[in-house]
């Protein structure tokens, strides 16, 4: 009996020290999947700071519509229908301005719309006594038919797509219930006017609290993308030809925590045509502000994007000469290297001109020294490869050489496209001019020669000094008061 209680002992001991384990096990695998949930949050709230205060502006909005049911007046006035606000709020508030505006407007126009084709549907259809419902039919068949084609249409399914839709629901449910329900117009116009209330705050809060403009996010992410391309090119140089650090280190040199950085950085160029199709699209609602006014050249900015794109497709066949192991330059490979890195370097100076050049919304003026560097580079680059023997033995060692110069031939006009597609931008948008660099005031470059004599007038208190300005050796009589 003894044995056996120590045996029982021992296995709850056991069994007791396995939960334990278990137990312990699982709150350190909880507690280490809170802090990278945490951490993640953390992260995505540090990366766009504006994501936080969309929350609370959403937040806010729906609180005030709720009012409609918790307010005993204003429930009384609009019943259940007060549940459209919420709804509308919840549909239609988006992140940036245009997307609110657009979702806000099309909702209002289509529920107006579709509702009044409703209401004048049932109103005919009251008069037909037996063939009610089938007039109704026909008409929600007729109407979803038509209107689902409409929506293939490219320019309406760019920015009326969801306005199309709302009218589809508006009809259907108007049309569906206006034969069963009484007081049919009573409750079209506080559905009507609540889905109104939802609207409007949203509009209002998105535009006056925060605001998010998407032009703005638009304008901002073609001149960042044009500062990928330029910190590549800048950087390519220096890594394909192999220079030594001290060499390298002026004008196409890169620090080995920054090498990943511009590597990899023109990668998401290749990917931002759906992100700035949509901008554009949602910048179209928006109104002017700031420094954008209503009619501001949205395409151009598609345009100069789409240029921008075609630059990085280039790219991205000339870093796949990155990866090509050199052992041993050729002369050759030696012979273009001063050329090609001034085309990269010059060539991404030129990027970053037009890029601050377009955050800072001016014309550009000082990148055309770049273009001319660029091109005098090329005109060296062919002036090799033309230089260089089709039929020496080295041929499939020139071969890379070759494939990268005729890469920046291409990548240079590439950058002169895009130059020419920003000074256009400016024209439509009626940027500033730049500045000019050379002081306002007049620079000196001779002597002051005071006459001896003075010209009084009047009183010996009040007379005029009369002075000689001699300016880049010229003489000009000037009266100080």
């Amino acid at each position: 009996m003894a044995a056996m209680e120590i045996d029982s002992t021992t296995c709850e001991h056991g069994l007791m020290g396995r939960l334990f384990h278990w137990a312990k096990a699982l709150s350190g695998k909880i507690r280490t999947n809170m802090e990278v949930l945490i951490e993640r949050i953390m992260k995505l709230a540090r990366d766009d700071p504006r994501r936080v205060v969309h929350s609370f502006k959403v937040a806010l909005a729906l609180t005030f519509v709720s009012l409609i049911y918790y307010v005993r007046p204003l429930y009384d006035g609009f019943g259940v229908a007060g549940i459209w606000a919420v709804l509308t709020v919840v549909v239609i508030f988006e992140f940036t301005v245009g997307g609110t505006l657009y979702k806000g407007l099309n909702r209002g126009i289509a529920t107006f719309s579709a509702g009044g084709l409703g209401l004048g549907a049932i109103y005919i259809a009251s008069h037909l006594g037996e063939a009610e419902p089938v007039f109704l039919g026909f008409m929600v068949f007729l109407l979803a038919a038509v209107s689902t084609f409409i929506r293939f249409f490219p320019h309406i399914k760019r920015r009326y797509d969801y306005g199309v839709l709302i009218f589809i629901l508006t009809f259907s449910m108007v049309a569906v219930s206006g034969s069963r329900v009484e007081k049919i117009i009573e409750l079209a116009n506080q559905r009507l006017v609540t889905i109104i209330i939802g609207g409007a705050a949203c509009m209002v809060v998105s535009i006056f609290l925060c605001p998010v403009w998407a032009g703005e996010d638009l304008h901002k992410l073609v001149a960042l993308n044009m500062e990928k391309l330029a910190n590549f090119l800048e950087g390519f140089g220096g890594e394909y030809f192999k220079l030594d650090e001290e060499e390298s280190s002026g004008e196409a040199g890169v620090c080995s925590k920054d090498k990943l950085l511009f590597l990899n950085g023109y990668k998401s160029v290749l990917n931002s045509k759906a992100s700035e199709e949509s901008l554009a699209n949602l910048a179209w609602w928006e109104p002017g502000h700031g420094r954008f006014r209503f009619s501001h050249p949205w395409k151009q900015y598609l345009e100069t994007g789409g240029l921008i794109r075609q630059c990085a497709c280039h790219i991205e066949a000339l870093s796949g000469h990155l990866n090509t192991d050199i052992e041993v330059q050729s002369e050759f490979h030696k012979r273009i290297a001063e050329p090609c890195m001034k085309v990269c370097s010059e060539s991404g100076k030129a990027l970053k001109e037009l890029a601050s050049s377009l955050r800072a919304m001016k014309r550009p003026s000082s990148f055309s020294a770049h273009i001319q560097n660029c091109k005098a580079a090329i005109a060296d680059l062919r002036a090799a490869l033309e230089a260089s023997s089709p039929d020496s033995a080295n041929l499939v060692e020139m071969i890379p050489s070759i494939a990268v110069g005729s890469l920046l031939c291409d990548i240079s006009k590439c950058v002169e496209k895009i130059s020419e597609s920003i000074h256009e931008l400016s024209d439509k948008a009626n940027f500033e001019s730049a500045k000019s660099t050379q002081s306002s005031h007049i620079i000196h470059r001779g002597s002051v020669k005071p006459l001896t004599g003075d010209t009084r007038h009047g009183n010996d208190d009040n007379y005029v000094h009369v002075v000689v300005i001699n300016v880049n050796s010229t003489s000009s009589g000037a009266s100080l008061p």
